[in-house]
């Protein structure tokens, strides 16, 4: 498994990482049997990052990835933790705290549930309004100095909060939507975190399974699948966006690759310092994502996937307008 260094605070992973959060939440039932041995085998494929959120079905994902790692080195493991977002018993999400109390609070929860004494990285998950994003580092930053953190992260933040972030303490990286059809932090995001040697975890690298070739029109989907009603997965919205994806599977046929194939290889080409995060909840999903390691993107490819998916392509937006309008990244 190649490795890549994220940011310059000495942290370094597997070029790509596992999320974990869709074996718990928001994209309906998942098999918890095959959700641990699709941990262990990205384990055993050489990842070494796995992402979760103390949220993600109240503290379930958490619970999950301890029973994964029992009989594991856990030095050898490094896991991502979101904290903020607070969640309603129907699983609504009703707010974020991101005060320095929260913070401690919410880390000495996820450390009991994990069973570990320390998490790698440790990151807001939404900008908490009413709270200066200086007060929330700076908690997070006096965890790390108690050793119950690792690296200080970032998420789903605009380029000003970035600066203030960094100001109060070396932030280790940003994770934030980055695909073929999520190109916006191409524009003052990016940038400013190559500006101040800031990595990038990029999550929805297949937007949420519209880029792995296996979504179709007909396809039904549960309740409790947020994806259900979501703006790239409805009406004329997902006809459009079905169109793209076709016209990835006849470049990806060509190399012998598959389209989910094509677009996380398509992220890993974006710059050493992104590492994908690819939320596999399947042993063979997780098998096709490891694979995009291997494929090799030429000028001609790349120039003929602008081409197919063009920036701005995609249509509708990646959340609903109340959940885009909370994101500081889109400001």
């Amino acid at each position: 498994m190649d490795t890549r260094s994220l940011g310059s605070t000495g942290l370094r992973v597997s070029a790509i990482s596992l999320g974990c959060m869709g074996m718990s939440d928001f994209y309906g039932p998942a098999d918890e049997a095959e959700s641990i041995a699709t941990i262990h085998a990205a384990l055993d494929a050489g990842i070494t990052l796995l992402d979760t959120g103390d949220y993600y079905a109240a503290g379930h994902n958490e619970l999950l990835i301890a029973r994964a790692l029992q009989g594991r080195n856990r030095d050898q493991v490094g896991i991502s933790v979101k904290f903020g977002l607070l969640r309603a018993p129907g699983g609504q999400v009703v707010g974020v705290d991101g005060r320095p109390a929260a913070v401690k609070s919410s880390l000495a929860y996820t450390l009991r549930r994990l069973g570990t004494d320390h998490v790698d990285v440790y990151r807001l998950g939404r900008v908490d309004p009413a709270v200066p994003i200086e007060e929330t580092i700076g908690a997070i930053a006096e965890m790390a100095q108690a050793g119950y953190v690792r690296h200080v992260g970032l998420s789903e933040v605009g380029a000003d909060t970035v600066r203030r972030a960094h100001d109060t303490h070396p932030i280790a990286d940003l994770q934030i939507e980055y695909s073929l059809l999520s190109r916006g932090i191409e524009d003052e995001i990016l940038p400013t975190c190559r500006e101040l040697g800031i990595g990038i975890t990029a999550y929805g690298v297949l937007s949420r399974g519209l880029l792995s070739g296996q979504w179709s029109a007909e396809r039904e989907v549960t309740a409790t699948d947020f994806r259900a009603t979501a703006p790239r997965f409805t009406g004329e919205n997902l006809e459009q966006n079905l169109v793209l994806v076709e016209s990835l599977r006849a470049i990806g046929d060509a190399k012998g690759a598959t389209v989910a194939q094509l677009a996380i290889a398509w992220v890993l080409s974006r710059g050493e310092d992104i590492v994908p995060l690819v939320g596999a909840r399947r042993r063979d999903r997780l098998t096709e994502a490891v694979g995009a390691l291997e494929l090799e993107l030429n000028s001609d490819d790349l120039a003929a996937i602008e081409r197919a998916v063009p920036r701005g392509a995609a249509a509708g937006d990646r959340y609903h307008a109340p959940q885009m309008a909370s994101l500081d990244s889109e400001r």
